[in-house]
């Protein structure tokens, strides 16, 4: 007798412990529907542009989008380290993906965003321009330092 999942060694409810353990939370913490959200979202993480390239059971998580809703309209599938970031971090940052960013408010209204500031002169320096252009003139004397 094996797992769905392919192990030899199961451990209850023919399920291995980890499978057993993922059935378990999935009935207490999504009320049944993580599955079902995994499912739909392709088991990716569902923020446009995340690069994480692992897919799979074990290597996203289910976040919920309205803490304590378990309704699947309200569950959004997102990989380990965008959930970290929505859930783990107290400031969002300017570089973060916009939907990121959304998850982020949502689940702290009350938080601040941290905005980068950009140093680079993008506009052209200005010519030198002699600060004493009139005085040289009408004195006659030229170069400023330079000797009779």
């Amino acid at each position: 007798m094996h797992c769905p999942c392919g192990q030899p060694k199961v451990l209850a409810r023919g399920l291995c412990a980890t499978c057993y353990t993922l059935k378990r939370q999935d009935e207490a913490y999504f009320g049944g529907h993580r599955e079902e959200v995994l499912k739909r979202d392709g088991y990716r993480c569902r923020v446009v542009g995340c690069t994480t390239l692992k897919r799979g059971k074990r290597s996203v998580a289910v976040h919920h989008r309205e803490p304590g809703n378990n309704d699947p309209a309200t569950m959004i599938t997102l990989c380990l380290s965008c959930h970290a970031k929505v859930s783990r971090t107290f400031y969002v940052q300017d570089n973060w993906p916009e939907f990121l960013r959304v998850l982020w408010r949502e689940q702290h209204p009350e938080g601040h965003e941290q905005v980068g500031l950009n140093f680079v002169s993008v506009t052209p320096l200005e010519k030198d321009v002699p600060l004493f252009a009139d005085f040289r003139v009408a004195t006659g004397k030229g170069r400023v330092g330079r000797r009779a």
